[in-house]
């Protein structure tokens, strides 16, 4: 019955999401990834039990007892001067079965050049987001695992704040003996508490995601794959009709795309792969379809949409680096460092 339950509210809660997409939406910070580990297999990997505290930040039903006790540091060297990272702390109470963890998130978008209607400079401003993530993860069973993560979120821009509430919600399958992860995970439900502006509310980037994962029996691969914006189905930023063209004998108007009904399918679909080799050491691929369509130049594409990175262990620390391609311009570099307190007494 509890299985039940939950696969019904998520169904019903990807289907009743007002998740508004194409640069309609406020707090979109809340989905870059920060995480290296993440960053470098497509930007999404909800679908990894291995005791990862940086993956709680994205699926909180990953959350157990191995997660106890570490303390994550995440950096992200964006584009255009602006840094972003976190910095995070799980604890498990063993009375309870319950683990939590807690997670401060920041995107600091720099000095900006403010300019006023005739586009004159009169001096610069900061802008920054901020938020507070309060996660828990409880067991059902030997398999199933539920989360949610509790989010406050602040952003302030040239003077304007605004103050947003959200909730992540989460359920996932662990299946240790054939090495498969299934997780569904509801994130960004909530609300703009304050606007930037008077008597203005903006909707929050809300998501519904599955993901699946499955490593080899025999061979050192991970795969993950993830459904991605499965509440919104034209996900593409540019309308429909962007990529309708006119034959100027005809008239007709042609969409431009042999396989639109296929177009819109890859948009919601990231994959990524983990070489382990051994207990210390992997690298990291991914190919974000969306990203690449949305990014690349038509005459130069490059790589964007990929990524790759690599993790590994040094004595008391796990580190990962994650370096995703978006555009032409260049690539995001992500740092993540984590320890575990224990490991120091």
């Amino acid at each position: 019955m509890v299985k039940r339950s939950l696969l019904l509210f998520f169904v019903c809660a990807a289907f009743s999401a007002d998740a508004q997409t194409n640069g309609s939406t406020v707090f979109n910070s809340l989905n870059i990834p920060s995480s290296a580990r993440v960053a470098s297999v497509g930007g999404s990997l909800l679908a990894v039990r291995d005791g990862d505290l940086n993956l709680a930040l994205y699926n909180p039903s990953l959350l157990d007892s191995s997660s106890a006790g570490q303390v994550a540091l995440s950096y992200v060297n964006y584009f255009s001067n602006i840094n972003l990272g976190f910095a995070a702390y799980a604890h498990h109470f063993d009375s309870l079965g319950l683990t939590m963890s807690a997670t401060m998130q920041y995107v600091d978008y720099g000095k900006i050049t403010q300019r006023d209607l005739s586009g004159a400079n009169i001096g610069t401003f900061q802008a920054g987001d901020y938020a507070l993530i309060i996660g828990a993860a409880l067991p059902i069973d030997s398999n199933f695992t539920v989360g949610a993560n509790l989010k406050g979120i602040y952003s302030t821009l040239a003077g304007y704040t605004s103050v947003g509430a959200a909730v992540d919600l989460s359920a996932t399958y662990y299946n240790a003996k054939r090495k498969f992860t299934a997780a569904a995970v509801f994130s960004n439900f909530g609300y703009q508490l304050k606007g930037y502006t008077a008597n203005v509310s903006d909707t929050l980037p809300a998501n519904f995601q599955i993901g699946i994962t499955k490593q080899l029996m025999h061979a050192p691969f991970r795969f993950s794959l993830v459904f991605d914006q499965l509440n919104n189905w034209n996900n593409s930023f540019y309308s429909s009709n962007s990529n309708q063209t006119i034959d100027p004998i005809t008239g007709e108007v042609s969409s431009g795309k042999s396989w639109e009904f296929g177009d819109k399918l890859m948009r919601h679909v990231i994959v990524g792969t983990e070489v382990l080799l051994g207990e210390n050491f992997a690298v990291r691929l991914g190919y974000n379809y969306r990203r690449r369509q949305e990014m690349k130049l038509s005459d130069r594409p490059g790589t964007a949409g990929l990524s790759w990175g690599l993790g590994f262990k040094i004595k008391k620390f796990q580190l990962s680096y994650g370096r995703a391609t978006y555009h032409f311009a260049g690539p995001s570099n992500n740092f993540t460092v984590t320890t575990r307190l224990a490991d120091w007494r």
